[in-house]
């Protein structure tokens, strides 16, 4: 057995990764983090999760986390990871960070979005991991970062596509709805409930630091310059992403084109599921589950194609794709802990 421990357990995704982490056959969750909780009991924090863990909420210390764990999740705010990840990495551990801190390859990126970087050289190694796509370099590494949602909801829809070379690159628009546990467990006027509910509305339209993860990932697909229109929406749900893309055609294609390719590009992979025709994907099809479903439509008249896309924000867009990364990284069955069938309603 593996030993697994979350470095800021008591969030969104955190809590996200222990419901996941202790369902899973081929690894022993032997430490949580949290600054707010330490040496409160898990359960009294989740009570979802009574009698599934015993785990008490610890401080930070990395002297323990490593004498406990030997992959660490770090499920912390962007800024924190880059600070402990190479003590960790130093001390033989393989981290996973959902946060932004290791997603770019290109410190001075980063640091236009988010803020100052203290750890530039491990940018080097850390692999962008996006399962699907980069499946090979993530079994080598050490040190992942995990995409971001809104990127996996835009990116494995595109990348095949773009791939195919059926689409023109200057002309890619994508528009994409999330659930408000998107921004986080932490309290904001924005996600109150009074002002979510029953409301629908754009925020950082074009401006999303979201749009140059996606545009470092598609420059580097297409060996050019790549830049995408990206417009989020917050939408009056609790989970869930689902994003639509506009794209015009660089050349004549059918419907079964589009298909048969992503039938081959994905045919290897357990979590994409597929749509064909006139069904589409829906957020409530993959609400606790690691599937993102990909759907298309060909607008002829136009001379356009439309890729719709949908996947559990908390799961396949944070802490699923964290897990299948570990996998990956361990060489374990790529699905192991993540298969809990989803909910038909």
């Amino acid at each position: 057995m593996t030993r697994v421990g979350v470095i800021g357990a008591t969030g969104y995704a955190g809590a996200e990764l222990v419901r996941l982490l202790c369902g899973h056959p081929d690894i022993e969750l032997t430490i949580l983090t949290s600054r707010q909780y330490a040496g409160v009991a898990y359960d009294a924090i989740y009570p979802s999760m009574k009698n599934v863990t015993r785990l008490v909420c610890e401080d930070m210390i990395v002297d323990r986390i490593c004498d406990k764990a030997d992959v660490v999740f770090t499920a912390l705010p962007h800024k924190l990871p880059m600070t402990i990840a190479p003590d960790l990495l130093h001390r033989g551990k393989k981290v996973i960070d959902l946060s932004a801190d290791f997603r770019f390859t290109d410190a001075a990126v980063y640091e236009s979005f988010y803020d100052g970087h203290k750890a530039k050289d491990l940018l080097k190694t850390s692999v962008y991991g996006l399962c699907e796509i980069y499946f090979e370099q993530i079994r080598n590494a050490d040190l992942i970062g995990v995409p971001g949602c809104y990127p996996t909801s835009v990116l494995l829809p595109l990348i095949p596509v773009l791939r195919s070379k059926f689409v023109d690159m200057d002309t890619l628009i994508a528009d994409s709805k999330s659930g408000v546990s998107g921004a986080g467990r932490s309290l904001s006027l924005t996600t109150h409930f009074c002002e979510a509910n029953e409301s629908f509305k754009a925020y950082k339209v074009a401006t999303h630091r979201h749009n140059p993860e996606m545009e470092m990932v598609l420059s580097r697909e297409t060996g050019v310059p790549t830049t995408l229109t990206f417009v989020p929406h917050l939408a009056p749900m609790t989970r869930g992403i689902l994003t639509t893309i506009y794209a015009g055609l660089s050349q004549r294609i059918s419907l079964d084109d589009v298909y048969d390719c992503f039938l081959s590009f994905y045919s290897e992979c357990p979590f994409i599921r597929l749509f064909n025709g006139n069904k589409f994907p829906d957020t409530l099809y993959v609400r606790g589950t690691n599937y993102c479903d990909i759907g298309f439509k060909l607008d002829e008249r136009n001379h356009r194609l439309i890729l719709i896309s949908a996947i559990d924000n908390l799961v396949k867009g944070a802490a699923g794709q964290a897990v299948q990364n570990m996998n990956i990284m361990l060489g374990l069955d790529e699905t192991a802990g993540l298969l809990g069938v989803p909910f038909p309603i």
